[in-house]
């Protein structure tokens, strides 16, 4: 009697085996998740309205407040004006997009269901600069709105292009700038603390100390250089010698680059939870 043996059978499931090319296809998946979590969010909605409300007002205020001794601005350039704090906003809503699902625990689910972390980020990325850059948009046309509203004059449009470019490269790159501080520190009241304390406290107050060669390298200082204003438009942090403004973006996406490197570095080195 001869014994036989099962015949061994192969399964062609795919879905046991994650290859690179399953990864790539799975960015849109992922884009769509992020997209989903985006919108229900009820603090996105709350910092577009706080962007759209807040730059309308400033630049509102100021064209209301022009007096005969002081050179009115033309809407053209006071919707500039409100974007230093629409960056900010931009930089929170980067945060959130980490820190609310690493502080509520959704993180590990997440990374179970893909765990190719690098999908996430890049998707992540991707939305944060896409958030980034409807808070600009917003920001300019509200801004351009209540500057006209409090009887600013429209002013010429020959710059209005290109200052609107700087400015939502400006805003895109502090949102990602947000993501990756939110990446590295994963807490929502630290990471927000932090980047609105070194923007507005550490940056100013240590900058008289700084010689000229190390103030070019200051991150918020970069970035607000490349709104593209009058001479009335000063930065907080006074350098004599100014670069070009193609520097100070290459400055100011170099440290947006480095924190989502360090930040991915962190995601992949920590747990889930």
């Amino acid at each position: 009697m001869t014994a036989t043996t099962a015949p061994i059978t192969r399964t062609d499931d795919r879905s046991a085996l994650r290859t690179q090319r399953y990864d790539v296809h799975a960015i849109p998946a992922a884009l769509r998740s992020e997209w989903i979590k985006l919108t229900s969010l009820r603090a996105n909605k709350v910092i577009l309205a706080l962007t759209a409300g807040v730059s309308a007002i400033i630049a509102g205020g100021l064209a209301a407040t022009a007096s005969a001794s002081d050179p009115a601005l033309p809407a053209s350039e006071l919707f500039i004006y409100p974007l230093p704090l629409v960056a900010m906003l931009a930089a929170v809503a980067g945060i959130l997009m980490f820190t609310s699902e690493a502080q509520h625990g959704t993180l590990a689910v997440i990374l179970a269901a893909r765990p190719a972390r690098w999908v996430i980020v890049a998707a992540k990325t991707v939305t944060a600069a896409g958030v980034g850059l409807a808070l600009g948009i917003t920001g300019m046309a509200a801004g351009f709105i209540g500057a006209a509203a409090g009887g600013a004059e429209l002013g010429g449009g020959s710059h209005l292009v290109s200052r609107a470019a700087w400015a939502s490269l400006y805003i895109v790159l502090a949102a990602l700038i947000g993501l990756g501080v939110g990446m590295i520190v994963r807490h929502t009241a630290a990471a927000i603390t932090g980047l609105l304390m070194w923007s507005f406290v550490v940056e100013s107050l240590f900058a008289p100390l700084l010689p000229d060669g190390v103030l070019h390298l200051l991150p918020f200082s970069a970035g607000y250089r490349l709104l593209d204003a009058g001479p009335q438009f000063e930065a907080p942090v006074i350098i004599a010698n100014q670069l070009a403004r193609p520097a100070y973006a290459a400055i100011f996406a170099a440290y947006a680059l480095i924190s989502l490197v360090v930040g991915t570095l962190v995601l992949y080195r920590r747990d889930s939870n």
